[in-house]
């Protein structure tokens, strides 16, 4: 038999164990035999692993890199049931790890990125290409231009034309120094100044100034105050402004265009200290460019008097009348024949090369730096676009005219008609009136 003080010392365990394994559960919590995992499995709260539905081996690589033959892989872990880790065979404990549950949510995990042997970063390279070094290198060079304007070449258009000696005095006013290079171009054609910042100037005739290397507040100031007047008809509120980006290549002696940017070969003036070449280059960059300006400024307006006479095709197509005064119908088409003279003859947007280049003695070939510049703005193909939008703007406006016309003709017509009605009626009163003469002359001769 067992003593009594065994025996209490027994009830007090029982008891103990009973407490600790089958108290009531607090609120919000489940039980402590409910929580007891009875299957080798993670929790369904705990995210899955990347590898727990497939065999593949990228898959359960986890953003590392893949071994021929990974130890341990295809192993099954040995769960025990007293404290729910998975332990590996002593040969396979160095390679396999064991299951750590996570308190980090599934939320939160982040994609790591694609494997440098990926398949899908084999197509994509496939599909792009790899970038070339001198692509790389000549975009990090353009990435240099800072706020400051020193790598940029900038047109502003505030007029129709310059006066080229009231230029040459503004510019002398404000101490620049003129055709520092002697590069030998008359007054009427360009004219080159330079400040104390080594900043190029450039006025063409065509009412545009060309910049290089300065800033752009300094630019606006320069072509819409400064030089503001010596221009003849300006156009402030309708300027156009644009940018080209260029590099310095010393190594080159020539200069060329890598899609739309200048890359401006120094080679002569870093070896000799000439800067006659890269100033002639410069012009005839800057006269391409501001051939695009101006070009700019005559599709700025051509789409305001579109904008002005957008209503009128659909009056037309819908058979409405409309109260066009023959005012209105001559100024449309005087804005449209001045429009048509400013692209095709007052300036030499159509000519294939300027005129300050046909006498240039420079080796360069200057034509070549020009006509890149324009392929490169499509200017050719704008110069069409805008011919072939003007035809359309004058088919509008033969309309407006023809309408015009048969209006003019159909008042014409009705005064006529009336003219003969009045004079219709007079000539009636005066045989009413000679038969009533008669008449009475009877009646008083019967009497």
């Amino acid at each position: 038999m067992m003593r009594q003080p065994q025996q209490k010392a027994l009830a007090s365990m029982r008891r103990t164990f009973h407490l600790a394994h089958y108290r009531q559960p607090s609120a919000g919590s489940r039980p402590l035999l409910a929580r007891r995992r009875f299957h080798l499995t993670a929790p369904t709260y705990l995210p899955r692993k990347r590898s727990f539905f497939t065999s593949n081996v990228f898959l359960q690589q986890n953003g590392t890199e893949p071994s021929v033959a990974t130890p341990g892989v295809g192993r099954t872990p040995d769960f025990s049931a007293d404290n729910g880790r998975a332990k590996t065979d002593k040969t396979s404990s160095s390679s396999a790890t064991s299951y750590q549950p996570t308190s980090q949510p599934a939320a939160t995990l982040r994609r790591k990125p694609p494997l440098k042997n990926s398949l899908r970063r084999v197509a994509v390279v496939a599909q792009k290409g790899v970038p070339s070094k001198t692509a790389a290198t000549a975009a990090a060079d353009v990435a240099v231009d800072a706020a400051d304007g020193s790598a940029t070449i900038s047109a502003v258009c505030v007029a129709d034309s310059f006066d080229m000696d009231a230029v040459v005095d503004a510019l002398l006013v404000h101490g620049f120094l003129l055709d520092p290079d002697d590069s030998g171009f008359e007054v009427h054609e360009v004219v080159h100044a330079r400040g104390a910042n080594n900043g190029d100037i450039f006025v063409f005739p065509s009412g545009t100034v060309v910049t290089w290397s300065l800033p752009p507040d300094v630019v606006t100031a320069l072509a819409t105050r400064h030089l503001l007047p010596a221009a003849e008809d300006p156009h402030l509120d309708r300027k156009e402004v644009e940018d080209l980006e260029y590099v310095v290549d010393a190594t080159r002696e020539s200069s060329t265009m890598t899609g739309d940017v200048v890359v401006l070969g120094t080679k002569a003036e870093a070896d000799d200290g000439d800067r006659l070449n890269t100033t002639l280059a410069k012009i005839a960059f800057s006269s391409g460019l501001a051939r695009s300006t101006k070009l700019a400024v005559l599709e700025s307006s051509l789409n305001s008097y579109f904008e002005s006479t957008r209503q009128i095709p659909g009056l037309l197509s819908r058979g409405s009348r409309f109260t066009l005064s023959r005012r209105f119908i001559l100024q449309k088409t005087g804005e449209l024949l001045n429009l048509r003279a400013q692209l095709n003859h007052y300036n030499e947007l159509t000519d294939s090369l300027p005129d300050i280049f046909w006498d240039s003695k420079s080796e360069l070939r200057l034509e070549t730096y020009y006509d890149r510049v324009g392929k490169a703005l499509d200017v050719g193909v704008r110069i069409k676009t805008l011919n072939e939008k003007m035809n359309y703007a004058q088919e509008v406006v033969n309309v407006l005219r023809e309408t015009s016309s048969e209006k003019h003709s159909t008042r014409l017509e009705w005064i006529i008609i009336v003219l003969i009605a009045v004079e219709v009626f007079f000539e009636l009163r005066r045989v009413y009136m000679e038969k009533h003469d008669r008449d009475s002359d009877d009646a008083a001769k019967s009497t």
